[in-house]
């Protein structure tokens, strides 16, 4: 109640211009949404919304700022056929010539419904619910795809009831409420704009639907869609690690809140690949050979995980910034770092204690992800703080020159900071406390409904001086906001362990070249190579970068002869004995080029520090109760 008294008093001004601005704002009953999946062989969703109106003036606004994805990449220019009708009457309308997320009509005299058909066109490679989303055997649909909304409305109040058409025999998953159901035809029960939004639709003719148990009478499933029926046959140990992510979730939070979830798993190679949280379920999108393929197994392992702890860190608890009365508002992002990067490290975490890796493998990723930011030349311009700040704009950058412009960092880096956070607390209370008890006493309580609680920067630090006293201003302040060269390892170094660099490529490596088809040789010549020769990024400074090698190039061959990836790797290893010389293509253009390297092959690993305590063993220890079955 408190958190809905906070958006009415802060918006109130807002929502008083709104309706100046459009005095005929919805009226009586809710926004019928009428969706037809039946062409998704096709990439086409069609529907039919009914709009309750007043007459006069109207502006009909476009979803923009997609919770989740941190910037304004609605899906707008794939929205097609627009038609508006009053009755038998056809209302012509009109883009906004700044906004191109607002459409501008005028009511007729007499009417209370606007009926309006649209398409949405889900061909495109664009990331997040902007991405490719259906095949011929399966689709994602995200409801911000086709729905349009009078300006001025209040997202937590405008009520939708909405509707789903699926070929024959398809099957479907969803946190959202089902009122009745027949053949391929879904009625579903009527929900606020903001609960629609935050419940997609896995549909597939493909599909299986695993139990992963009843906790305090709340029900936990993994609906799976898939290309084929063979990409379904998920392994018994992968069942049982996510039975036991629920336990562990509970173990580290202490509450839940949602009424049910929902992990919607697609799994096709045609369709944009990742994952984006809801409040009670999750989309997660991966290569249709993820359940089959031990190396995807391994590197996909992540995803469930990440996108489950967001429903405590980033749905339930949102920093207050990042919470909008609408699609339209923007949101300011520089929390970031603790709504994704706090949840990266509990990803970790919690992938390890539910089974889906073993320790070991946890201790490979933390290595890898540590001596990718140690060795990032961007972090010397740029501070932590501008990354999340430039998160809408540095989604969708190129990889090319990654290294020296920097990403969304803000993840792995805040992996890093959130882990020494913890080493931290175990080490000044002796072992008696640590971040899962903030955890508990931040993201937890007692089981609710889906709400939103806002919280601040300082609202944070008080939270952790309840746990352990420190001054976590300085802390985070020295982390976050400056510029820093080298990668905050100290957690690491806290916690047992140093990273080194030694010959031997690691089994998660290994995996991760394999499942993205690449030669990774960040570590040694600073150059990353697709299996196709092309050069996808150098490390300034670096060998590669320091020859002239640049991304965008392709290798041709290696010390004379044609390049294949095992040749390439052997070259490496033999620099502690004779120089290596590339043959490169620039644009048509062809030059060979000498590398001034004589370090061999060097990849990242954690060693033990023998007089210092473990701590990473005890951070990924088990908390739940967890089934038979054995781990990886």
């Amino acid at each position: 109640m408190k958190h809905r008294a906070f958006l009415l008093t802060s918006f109130l001004p807002s929502l008083m211009a709104s309706a100046l601005l459009c005095p005929a704002v919805v009226g009586q009953g809710p926004i019928k949404l009428a969706a037809d999946a039946t062409d998704a062989g096709r990439h086409i969703l069609h529907a039919r919304l009914a709009i309750p109106v007043n007459a006069g003036p109207l502006t009909l606004c476009y979803p923009k700022w997609i919770p989740g994805e941190h910037a304004p990449d609605g899906p707008i220019a794939d929205l097609a056929g627009i038609k508006i009708k009053a009755g038998s009457k056809t209302v012509p309308w009109t883009r906004d010539a700044i906004d191109m997320f607002e459409i501008h009509c005028d009511v007729p005299a007499g009417a209370q419904t606007l009926d309006v058909e649209l398409d949405f066109l889900m061909t495109t490679s664009q990331m997040f619910s902007a991405g490719a989303s259906a095949t011929s055997q399966l689709i994602v649909i995200s409801w911000n795809q086709i729905i349009l909304y009078p300006k001025g409305s209040l997202a937590d109040t405008l009520q939708v009831q909405a509707s789903l058409r699926l070929p024959p025999d398809w099957k479907f998953g969803t946190a959202l409420p089902v009122k009745k159901q027949s053949g391929g035809q879904i009625e579903f029960a009527p929900v606020s704009l903001t609960q629609l939004v935050d419940s997609p639709v896995a549909a597939g003719k493909h599909f299986l639907r695993v139990a992963l148990g009843n906790v305090d009478g709340l029900s936990h499933e993994l609906d799976i869609v898939a290309d084929s029926a063979a990409a379904l046959e998920i392994k018994p140990e992968d069942e049982t690690g996510y039975k036991n992510l629920v336990a562990e979730t509970g173990a580290l939070f202490g509450a839940r809140h949602y009424r049910s979830y929902h992990f919607l798993y697609s799994l096709s190679d045609h369709i944009a690949h990742f994952g984006l949280e809801h409040h009670e379920s999750s989309d997660d999108r991966v290569p249709e050979q993820t359940l089959t393929d031990d190396n995807l197994r391994k590197t996909e392992a992540l995803l469930l995980p990440h996108e489950m702890t967001h429903s405590w860190n980033g749905k339930f608890r949102r920093p207050a910034e990042m919470i909008a009365k609408d699609f339209q508002e923007p949101i300011k992002t520089d929390l970031l770092w603790v709504y994704e990067g706090l949840t990266d490290y509990l990803t970790f975490v919690l992938t390890t204690r539910c089974g889906l890796w073993k320790p070991e493998t946890y201790r490979e990723h933390l290595a890898r992800t540590a001596a990718q930011l140690d060795l990032r030349p961007g972090r010397a311009w740029r501070p932590l703080l501008d990354t999340t700040r430039a998160a809408q704009i540095l989604y969708p950058s190129a990889g090319e020159w990654a290294s020296w412009r920097r990403g969304v960092d803000f993840y792995d880096e805040g992996n890093l900071i959130w882990l020494d956070a913890d080493v931290l607390i175990r080490t000044k209370t002796r072992g008696q406390k640590s971040l899962d008890d903030f955890c508990r006493a931040f993201f937890g309580g007692t089981n609710s409904a889906p709400a939103v609680v806002p919280y601040t920067f300082d609202q944070l630090i008080e939270a952790l001086n309840g746990v352990a006293p420190e001054d976590w201003r300085k802390f985070f302040h020295d982390r976050v906001e400056a510029v820093e060269p080298r990668a905050p390892v100290g957690g690491i170094e806290g916690s047992g362990w140093k990273l080194v660099y030694k010959e031997e490529i690691p089994d998660l490596i290994k995996a991760m070249e394999a499942a993205d088809k690449v030669v990774d040789l960040t570590y040694s010549i600073g150059m990353i190579v697709a299996e196709d020769g092309a050069i996808k990024d150098v490390l300034p400074g670096k060998p590669a970068a320091q020859a002239g090698i640049a991304p965008g190039m392709k290798l041709v061959a290696v010390n004379g002869r044609k390049w294949t990836p095992e040749i390439l790797r052997e070259s490496v290893k033999a620099t502690k004995a004779q120089p290596m010389e590339l043959l490169v293509e620039n644009s048509d253009y062809f030059r060979n080029y000498r590398l001034e390297y004589r370090n061999g092959a060097r990849y990242p690993h954690l060693e033990r520090v023998p007089e210092k305590p473990d701590l990473l063993e005890k951070i990924v220890k088990p908390r739940g109760l967890r089934a038979q079955s054995a781990s990886r």
